[in-house]
């Protein structure tokens, strides 16, 4: 046996195989960086970049005003618009997306409601009004071209009430939809408050705390100085203090969009929403639904677990560690869902576990 043909052919394959190796895995490095590069691509047209901003001319009842956008990345397959809650809060507090949506490709816009952080502001209580919403996000997305095929919806909060006021309206335009830690009929969300929530706080606070909403004497700070440390800190947000994209946002928050639609806390509704209930209506919706909620939310886990099995194609996500804002207080489970439900809905899964 010539032992050193078989050296050399041994050491040919490992070569061979080596090789294929380093190929493969330049493939993949040249995938990875052309999949960066086309997500930060910039615009070829010629015309002045802003960073993605873009502002949208909004008409309504009362006149044209304009609201103010940021794109985040670039994928013609997926468009992540992002309605903030409050209501009356601005996009700041979704800057947590920028450490995960990128990796996936997903591309994010930032859209500051009318009222709210960098749009502009009527300061006028008519204009706080759902339908009204509901067509300035329909002059949103043809402004930013979003449609059936790129177009996913995330609310939050109060955005959730009107991502799905949207859907019911317009899911024809939907790819997905995500209704972050909100529940679909305030009725039961003032009831979960009262029967379930402030049977958790110590009597004492909760009665002092009731005393104070009877008076309707919400300015005073010994009202906010109860509710921070018995309520807020178990529900809105478990990390305290907040991170700061979180107390940027609601130092900036616009309290006469807030009163007049939520009501002057988190604890309870009783604002123009009070009355709002789409439960019945969910059998309507279609298009792919996730449903995110947080086990400590201020909205009832169970309900929003609940919203899914309605929905014609839903998906439920419940984070065991999150509150109201569980994008930051049980941040891995939320983003890693939030991104297995869109990048499965772009595969063309209509419903996605969990």
């Amino acid at each position: 046996m010539n032992f050193s043909k078989i050296a050399v052919g041994a050491c040919l394959s490992l070569f061979g195989l080596s090789a294929l190796s380093c190929s493969t895995q330049q493939s993949k490095d040249n995938a990875a960086a052309a999949a960066v590069s086309n997500y930060f691509a910039q615009d070829s047209s010629g015309a002045v970049q802003t960073g993605g901003v873009k502002i949208i001319p909004i008409t309504t009842p009362k006149g044209t005003f304009n609201v103010w956008t940021k794109r985040f990345g670039n994928n013609p397959k997926i468009k992540l618009l992002l309605l903030n809650g409050g209501p009356g809060a601005t996009h700041e507090y979704f800057e947590c997306m920028e450490s995960f949506l990128p990796a996936e490709g997903i591309e994010f816009i930032y859209y500051d409601q009318l009222g709210c952080g960098n749009s502009d502001n009527p300061k006028d209580t008519a204009m706080w009004s759902l339908p009204r919403y509901v067509e300035e996000v329909e002059q949103v997305r043809k402004a930013l071209n979003l449609n059936k095929d790129n177009f996913y919806l995330l609310g939050h909060s109060w955005g959730g009430i009107l991502a799905a006021e949207y859907a019911f309206k317009y899911q024809q335009n939907l790819k997905g939809l995500i209704i972050s830690n909100m529940m679909m009929s305030c009725p039961a969300y003032g009831k979960y408050a009262d029967e379930v929530l402030a049977k958790q706080m110590k009597p004492e606070v909760l009665a002092e705390i009731r005393q104070i909403e009877a008076r309707k004497d919400f300015s005073n700070p010994r009202y906010m100085g109860l509710l921070e440390p018995n309520f807020y800190a178990e529900h809105l947000c478990r990390i305290v203090p907040n991170p700061e994209p979180v107390t940027r946002s609601m130092s900036k928050i616009n309290q006469s969009l807030y009163v007049t639609m939520q009501g002057p806390s988190e604890f309870g509704i009783s604002g123009k929403l009070t009355n709002w209930d789409r439960s019945k209506d969910l059998p309507q919706l279609t298009v792919p639904v996730l449903s995110i909620g947080g086990k400590h939310d201020t909205m009832d886990p169970e309900h929003m677990r609940w919203i899914a099995t309605q929905v014609q194609n839903g998906s439920a996500l419940i984070c065991n560690k999150g509150s109201h804002m569980s994008m930051y207080d049980d941040q891995a489970v939320y983003m890693k869902g939030l991104t297995k439900f869109i990048l499965g809905v772009d595969k063309g899964e209509k419903k996605v576990s969990m």
